[in-house]
């Protein structure tokens, strides 16, 4: 028998395996690798071949401690290789942020060298006290982990065009945006993209533009989609940048983040365009509720 959980310590689910561990082998696997293997084993892939992952979700465990969420992998199901990933940012407080995306989008603004003006939505809904406790965390690191999280970026940039500064469900900031964001849009944000391996994918010209847009009385509806339309295309980009130099035609799409059938659709289309081969969930949920079977399917390999 074999047991296998989640690399995150404090999950109930991990300890409990490893408690059987005392009876049976136990094994731990990544919180995004489980995401690409899931999606990989619902198309019935064999793994031997690598995949494009692009693993976006809210929170996901890494082997660096970090919490990673904006994941691009070279996947198998024996292994991944992480190729880029969305440039760290404060996560002050951890769960508190979740909860107050404000919070997430003054972390972004400090990240992007951006002042705090009492005319953004996110600044004017944090207190005084609140900022100066949040500037200590971010110059300090004291009680703040990084994050590479593509869903507190939605959280963010929702904060940012004054659609959401506090939640009261899982994906509610993130949701709102997709549900305002129109479908077509001129113009259109961009992220940078650093040098080496992994790659950082730098949101910081994204949230200036958005800034920017906000303060010159853009619509929450053409920021949110304006948003939508940059990680659309970087994540174009980056798939063709792998596929040339990795040699591979296969990309896989998994995470909460891609529930949101706006951005799924413009996602799969100009992949599709490129004559890349997508894998995107019918079966399994791209949330959280696919992780089992990704997990299952690895730990059948190791």
């Amino acid at each position: 028998t074999l047991y296998v959980a989640d690399l995150h310590p404090g999950y109930l689910s991990a300890q409990w395996a490893q408690q059987q561990a005392k009876r049976a082998r136990y094994a731990q696997v990544q919180h995004h690798h489980a995401h690409i293997a899931a999606v990989m084993a619902e198309h019935g892939l064999d793994g031997q071949e690598p995949v494009i992952g692009f693993s976006f979700d809210g929170t996901g465990y890494g082997p660096d401690g970090a919490i990673w969420g904006g994941e691009v992998l070279l996947a198998t199901y024996r292994d991944f290789r992480r190729v880029a990933h969305l440039k760290y940012t404060p996560l002050p407080g951890g769960d508190a942020s979740v909860k107050r995306p404000y919070r997430m989008a003054l972390a972004q603004l400090w990240q992007a060298g951006v002042a705090w003006q009492e005319s953004l939505p996110p600044v004017a809904a944090c207190s005084l006290t609140e900022r100066k406790v949040l500037q200590h965390q971010f110059t300090s690191g004291f009680n703040s982990v990084p994050t590479s999280s593509m869903g507190r970026l939605f959280d963010a940039v929702a904060a940012l065009a004054g659609i959401r500064q506090t939640i009261t469900y899982e994906g509610q900031a993130a949701i709102e945006l997709e549900a305002l964001a129109l479908d077509q849009v001129d113009g259109q944000y961009h992220f940078a993209l650093g040098k080496g391996e992994p790659l950082q994918i730098d949101p910081a010209p994204v949230i200036r533009a958005v800034v920017n847009d906000v303060l010159t009385g853009t619509t929450p509806p053409v920021i949110a989609a304006r948003f939508q339309q940059a990680v659309s295309a970087v994540i174009l980009q980056l798939a063709l940048r792998f596929r040339k130099k990795e040699n591979l035609k296969t990309v896989a799409l998994s995470g909460g983040v891609f529930q949101n059938v706006k951005l799924l659709k413009q996602v799969t289309a100009a992949l599709r365009a490129h004559d890349l081969r997508v894998l995107v969930h019918r079966l399994v949920p791209p949330n959280d509720g696919g992780l089992a079977l990704g997990q299952a399917v690895i730990g059948h390999f190791l």
